[in-house]
Formats: C-alpha cells, sequence, structure tokens
C-alpha cells in the first residue's frame, strides 16, 4: 500500500473517531440536561478525545532539537528552513519505531495534521517553523529504545545533508504534549472514496 492509499485511510479512521467524539458529545450534553450524567458516557467521551489527540498527554519521551549545522557567516548564505520532506521523513521514521505521540514547536501531530511550504516557510497546520532550534518531543511506551532506534538511524546525516542539525536527549521519564489546539471542522467532510488505480 503507498504513501497516498495509508493518508487517506488515516484520514478516513481521524474523520470517523472525530464524528463519534461529536454524537458522544451531544449525548453527554442532554444527559446533563436532564440532571443524569453517566459516568460511563464521559469516560467513554475522554478516550476518544484522547485518540484524536484533543487533549493533553504525559508520558516518557525524548526530546529532538534541530538547529542549524553551521552559521549563515560560515557558508554565506542564509539559513534555510527545514524542508515540509525532511519532517515528514521524520515523523514517519520515529512512527515506524512506535511512538505514541509527537509535538513540534509546541504544535501537537494528529492523522489530520499537514505539513507544507508555503511561500517558502515550512509550516505545520498553518503555523510557522521558520526560527531554530526547533523542537520536537516524542512519547513512546519505551523511550530508552526509542532513543536507541534514533540514534542508530540514518536521521542525523539525512538532517546534515540540510546543514542541519539534529539532537536526541537522554530518555526523559516525563513529558507533556500538548492537545491539538486547531478548530477540527467536520460537518462537511465526509470519508474519502478509494480512487481507481491510474486516476
Amino acid at each position: 500500500m503507498g504513501a497516498r492509499e495509508d493518508l487517506k485511510r488515516e484520514q478516513k479512521l481521524q474523520v470517523e473517531l472525530l464524528e463519534e467524539i461529536r454524537k458522544y458529545d451531544q449525548m453527554q450534553r442532554e444527559m446533563e440536561k436532564n440532571e443524569s450524567p453517566e459516568k460511563a458516557l464521559k469516560d467513554t467521551l475522554e478516550e476518544l478525545k484522547a485518540k484524536a489527540g484533543l487533549t493533553e498527554v504525559k508520558g516518557e519521551g525524548v526530546v529532538l532539537t534541530v538547529e542549524p549545522l553551521f552559521d549563515s557567516n560560515l557558508l554565506g548564505k542564509p539559513i534555510q528552513p527545514i524542508s515540509p520532506e525532511l519532517l515528514k521523513r521524520l515523523i514517519n521514521e520515529v512512527n515506524s519505531y512506535e511512538a505514541k505521540e509527537i509535538s513540534i514547536n509546541g504544535y501537537r501531530v494528529v492523522n489530520t495534521t499537514v505539513i507544507r511550504d508555503i511561500n517558502g516557510i515550512t509550516k505545520i497546520d498553518g503555523n510557522s517553523l521558520n526560527t531554530y532550534p526547533i523542537e520536537i518531543k516524542i512519547l513512546s511506551n519505551d523511550a530508552e529504545k526509542l532513543y536507541s532506534k534514533i540514534n542508530g538511524s540514518a536521521l542525523k546525516d539525512d538532517f546534515a545533508i540540510d546543514n542541519l542539525k539534529l539532537t536526541v536527549s537522554a530518555p526523559q521519564k516525563q513529558l507533556i504534549i500538548p492537545p491539538y489546539e486547531k478548530s477540527i471542522r467536520i460537518q462537511n467532510m465526509a470519508p474519502l472514496k478509494d480512487e481507481k488505480e491510474g486516476n
């Protein structure tokens, strides 16, 4: 299955999850009006919100720092912003190492997160990543293993090619990943239909 199909599947799952959250949210409000809230419903709603990245999460993990390898005076030209392709490669790589949650400069990465170049500036969900250092927090069930995998990968070399230094912190016991804070609109969204080959 290609990357495009994977993205479609993830977007479809995110849409379905958000629709389910909206349904439970509405049920909860109706029950509270009748002064008979159900704990099970609240728990289910909180669980769904957590899966969608709408709540703060804490746990063990590592912090990656991205900064220029050589300054602009040494290079004789301005430092370029991190490319969307390099950032996506990093996210895909750490996800393959069983990362649980990721934030970039305090912006939560969820299934619908968009990372792209807009007028020469890399943006994550519309937020600019045009200054260094860039801080990437990654939660994992096994921070030691995540640390080893990242250090043993070619990621540092990939970043060095773009004149960027990737530093990995020692495993940390307590990291906080913020919730996804942008408004997620699902009213006019629908699951993507599978496209036929070649269309």
